[in-house]
């Protein structure tokens, strides 16, 4: 089962607007994720998924939440996954 996060709790009239013209749109998407990009983003999840977890609660600011959010969906990933991608990067060095 796929969720889709729900980012227009947070979004202005004008970004509704904008997010209902799209998704009513004939107009073809292209994805920005290419796929050497897509299987490097794959190779880091997997290179996470067996190891231990640890469940963590953290506090963010809501634009970043919402922005992080936007940014998977660009991206093809579920924000979480963006998330531990972002970590694993930045400790990885």
């Amino acid at each position: 089962m796929t969720r889709i996060p729900r980012v227009d709790t947070y979004l202005d009239a004008e970004e509704k607007d904008l997010i209902e013209a799209f998704e009513n749109s004939d107009a073809p998407v292209a994805s920005l994720l290419t796929p050497r990009r897509r299987r490097e983003i794959e190779a880091m999840a997997r290179a996470t998924i067996n190891d231990a977890r640890a469940k963590i609660s953290l506090r963010v600011p809501q634009g970043d939440l919402t922005r992080l959010k936007s940014r998977a969906m660009q991206e093809g990933v579920p924000y979480q996954t963006l998330i531990n991608s972002l970590i694993h990067k930045y400790v990885a060095g």
